[in-house]
């Protein structure tokens, strides 16, 4: 007769889900604006960190193909061919990128004869505007993971501060402060402002990482073009 009477004083267990379901319809929608941000950020970290390994890697073999030490030796038009046919297999590089665009300039020009120094500020710029566009390639996307950083922890306080507020009124309604009136808002207010770290705290470190790392292959990149022109200057100009 005791266990039955201390069975059915006991309180109810209330599981985080079932705080979900039972919420108000605003902060069930605050926890669905939430969730999407996480599961968004989630797909671009790891999409980004994919293409950012590829990029290296590629941009890497490249490199290595650009400035083997035979070509070094004998930059002239079929040594710019050659490694334009071989560069296709990179295309993750934006490296390659950035010199198939400044051959294909040079392509166009060589068709009047060989390029002269005005002609090299045309090379300059197509070789500019490749490396832009892969600067936004990249950063594409990346945005989402800063705006995610800044306002998720914003948008958990909202729910919050209903789920608060809902739990104030409970109290007025039932005149009562007791923890079975408040503690269900209160906690599925605390449910809001986890979700909003939750998805706030990866966003802010995957956006700085991913900031750093496309800084890095930018400047990789603006070096490359700079070398580009020089050997231009230097082996492929009429003086």
């Amino acid at each position: 007769m005791l266990a039955v009477f201390l069975q059915a004083s006991a309180p109810q267990q209330l599981s985080p889900w079932q705080l979900v379901v039972g919420a108000s319809p605003v902060v069930q929608l605050v926890l669905l604006i939430l969730v999407f941000m996480l599961v968004m950020c989630l797909y671009i970290i790891g999409a980004k960190w994919i293409r950012l390994k590829q990029v290296t890697d590629q941009s890497r073999g490249f490199l290595k193909l650009f400035w083997s030490e035979e070509r070094a030796r004998t930059w002239n038009a079929k040594a710019m061919n050659e490694i334009h046919g071989q560069s296709a297999k990179y295309e993750r590089s934006p490296i390659a990128t950035v010199f198939r665009a400044g051959y294909r300039e040079l392509a166009r020009i060589a068709r009047t004869g060989r390029p002269t120094k005005a002609d090299v500020e045309n090379v300059e710029r197509a070789l500019r505007r490749a490396q832009n566009a892969e600067l936004m390639r990249l950063e594409n996307k990346v945005s989402f993971l800063a705006t995610t950083a800044s306002t998720a922890p914003f948008i958990g306080l909202f729910g919050t501060v209903w789920g608060v507020m809902n739990s104030f009124i409970a109290i007025h309604g039932e005149k009562s402060a007791g923890l079975d009136v408040v503690a269900p808002g209160i906690a599925e207010a605390l449910i809001a402002t986890a979700l909003g770290l939750a998805a706030a705290i990866p966003a802010v470190m995957a956006y700085n990482y991913f900031v750093r790392r496309i800084r890095v292959v930018d400047s990789e990149t603006a070096a490359f073009a700079s070398d580009y022109l020089n050997i231009i200057r230097r082996h492929l100009l009429v003086e």
